[in-house]
């Protein structure tokens, strides 16, 4: 099975972004940083995502990233799967806090379980197929609009979205172009998959 050991940001300013989580809620292992220079601009066709383990960090974490200079996109709101927000850090990077819980049982805190990485693809069944074929097994399939994959003690976890459908989930226009600013860390190699989304070896991180 495929490993994901980290998610690489790449972003214009390493140390204002270093500064940026720090304050957040602290950079955790499994997000790194590296400076580039690519041009960029509208949605880079990804988000990621904080869950946590009830309603209070959610509150407490899209506090912490405002505070420290995030924009929110979606304020947090109850919904039927649960409580979450989103918001965009000045990196570009957009960052979506949630939990299927709704009520808390512990005091707020700006913990949280795990980072999942959610990708927009143009076309989800071949890019569910191509992932697959890199080891990735699929733990939960909703026809042409998600794809959850089984990435079993992976540090992050990753999901296929239709790209105009997480533009909407993030509250953002679907349009983008240049560089998606980010890379996968990875046991199974360099390669870039049908969206162009590029995966590569711990050494390259």
């Amino acid at each position: 099975m495929t490993n994901i050991e980290a998610i690489t940001l790449e972003v214009a300013d390493v140390e204002a972004a270093a500064k940026f989580y720090a304050n957040a809620f602290g950079l955790p292992e499994q997000v790194r940083l590296r400076a580039t220079e690519e041009p960029t601009s509208g949605f880079r066709g990804f988000t990621l995502s904080l869950l946590v383990s009830q309603p209070g960090n959610v509150h407490a974490l899209v506090d912490a990233l405002v505070g420290a200079g995030a924009t929110t996109l979606k304020p947090v709101k109850k919904s039927l799967w649960g409580v979450g927000g989103v918001v965009q850090a000045p990196d570009g990077t957009i960052w979506k806090v949630a939990t299927s819980s709704k009520k808390d049982t512990a005091p707020a805190s700006t913990a949280f379980d795990r980072i999942v990485l959610l990708l927009g693809a143009t076309d989800v069944a071949a890019t569910k197929q191509f992932y697959v074929d890199h080891g990735l097994p699929v733990a939960k399939s909703f026809g042409k609009k998600y794809v959850e994959f089984d990435t079993g003690a992976s540090a992050v976890g990753m999901g296929l979205y239709e790209r105009k459908a997480l533009a909407k989930d993030a509250g953002v226009p679907p349009e983008g172009s240049g560089s998606h600013r980010i890379a996968v860390v990875t046991d199974a190699g360099a390669f870039a998959d049908p969206d162009g989304f590029a995966w590569e070896p711990p050494a390259s991180a």
